[in-house]
């Protein structure tokens, strides 16, 4: 670390380890509860004054302020303690992987007892007229053990720069032995035909890879399988191909050909294959009534366990270490999640939108945090809402005890929740 960047932290640090030295976010007895819009804490003497409480089993919502050289920052926490066989966590989405939600919608649709928004998204269509923008995100997603969708290309992906070497397979999200950790999902499927076997490109992804076929089923959604084929595995902004065809198979058969991506829901038990330039040349050499399989899977680079919730995003805390390459220049009220005790104990962070605090962290503030807050990893999700930026991206949701539905946290910037295609929801039982 140079020497200015721990200058740069050095009043991060303090306060969370102010914070975490006072028990408040490791299972002590925790008490008090978020001011409303507009009230602060402040910061004495370069320390946090934490406020904090139980919500559920196994389950803490906290907030602190960090004192930076912008301001202050105002981060809210979920904790959650797998070790706890009554507190888990799982994917919140709308149903379909091209759909949004606000957050607090996601949370009381499935009874959450709290929330974040998740991954980064295919929220605008500039540069390309006429078409329609998926609201699908970057990375994976796996829901209850069932993949959702792949990653796009690098190239085609939302959101700021990644860190050099990290890809938009990276995914955080906790297996079947119930502990969360960081890993690489890739899309292992195959496309076979009486006459030949081909790889499959993508699923359920707003682009696919130059010269590739794409699988969409019925967890797509109605939207327009357009997007798909704009762009190239380098450039989001590029033209969209001219060079694509569409088959639809049900029951194992071709039961449809057309020469142009469609759009509106897909019937469960069908796939629909997109392909572009190479891959589009294939598919029309499919006849009505040909046998098809499709098959596909997302395989884990690290680990042999399944994950029984995942979501994209990028790393930005690695064993104990911040990732070389992180910004520390650019702030945002942004979102993180951070992983303690072997995957024992999942952090969720969210920063508060309201003006006194929109200053934000940096990436590099945020890896900083997370390890103050006892995080060994940690994990950026989609955030917005710097003083140059007023988004409503970042959204924390928890339901105080004996409440019926989830209130939002941490003021999100522009006074309304956005809404998300998904996030990370956090579930107790009595």
């Amino acid at each position: 670390m140079t020497r200015r960047r721990g200058s740069r932290f050095r009043a991060v640090r303090t306060a969370v380890t102010a914070l975490t030295a006072l028990g408040t976010l490791a299972g002590a007895a925790l008490t008090g509860a978020a001011p409303a819009s507009g009230a602060s804490q402040g910061v004495a003497a370069g320390t946090a004054a934490p406020r904090t409480s139980a919500i559920a089993p196994g389950v803490s919502y906290g907030y602190f302020d960090i004192p930076t050289a912008r301001g202050t920052a105002r981060a809210h926490v979920l904790d959650v303690d797998l070790r706890d066989p009554r507190a888990s966590v799982g994917l919140l989405y709308p149903g379909k992987v091209a759909a949004r939600a606000p957050v607090s919608t996601l949370a009381d649709d499935v009874g959450a007892v709290g929330g974040i928004n998740g991954d980064f998204f295919n929220i605008t269509e500039t540069q390309h007229p006429g078409v329609e923008a998926t609201g699908a995100p970057v990375g994976p997603a796996v829901a209850n053990g069932h993949a959702l969708k792949a990653a796009v290309p690098d190239g085609q992906r939302f959101g700021p720069a990644m860190p050099p070497g990290v890809t938009t397979k990276a995914v955080l999200g906790v297996g079947y032995d119930r502990r969360a950790r960081m890993d690489d999902l890739t899309l292992d499927g195959r496309i076979r035909t009486r006459d030949a076997r081909l790889r499959l490109g993508g699923l359920n992804q707003y682009a696919l890879p130059v010269g590739s076929v794409g699988a969409f089923t019925s967890d797509w959604g109605a939207v327009s399988r357009v997007r798909a084929t704009c762009g190239t595995d380098t450039s989001r902004g590029a033209p969209c191909s001219t060079d694509t065809h569409e088959v639809t198979v049900r029951g194992g058969r071709v039961v449809a050909s057309a020469d142009a991506p469609g759009s509106g829901p897909i019937a469960d038990g069908s796939t629909v294959l997109v392909g572009r330039e190479a891959g589009a040349q294939q598919l029309r050499k499919l006849s009505l009534g040909e046998r098809v399989r499709v098959d596909h899977r997302l395989v884990a680079a690290g680990s042999h366990i399944p994950f029984r919730f995942a979501l994209g995003g990028y790393p930005v805390l690695r064993d104990g270490a911040p990732l070389p390459g992180l910004d520390p220049t650019t702030s945002a009220v942004r979102t993180a999640a951070g992983i303690s005790d072997h995957g024992r104990r999942l952090l969720l962070l969210s920063l508060d939108g309201s003006p006194e605090f929109r200053g934000g962290l940096t990436i590099a503030e945020i890896a900083d945090t997370l390890k103050g807050l006892g995080a060994t990893d940690g994990f950026s999700l989609d955030g917005g809402g710097s003083s140059t930026l007023v988004s409503a991206t970042s959204t924390l949701v928890a339901r105080s005890p004996g409440a019926d539905a989830v209130t939002v946290r941490n003021n999100p910037s522009g006074g309304a929740e956005r809404p998300v295609p998904n996030g990370i929801g956090v579930f107790s039982r009595k």
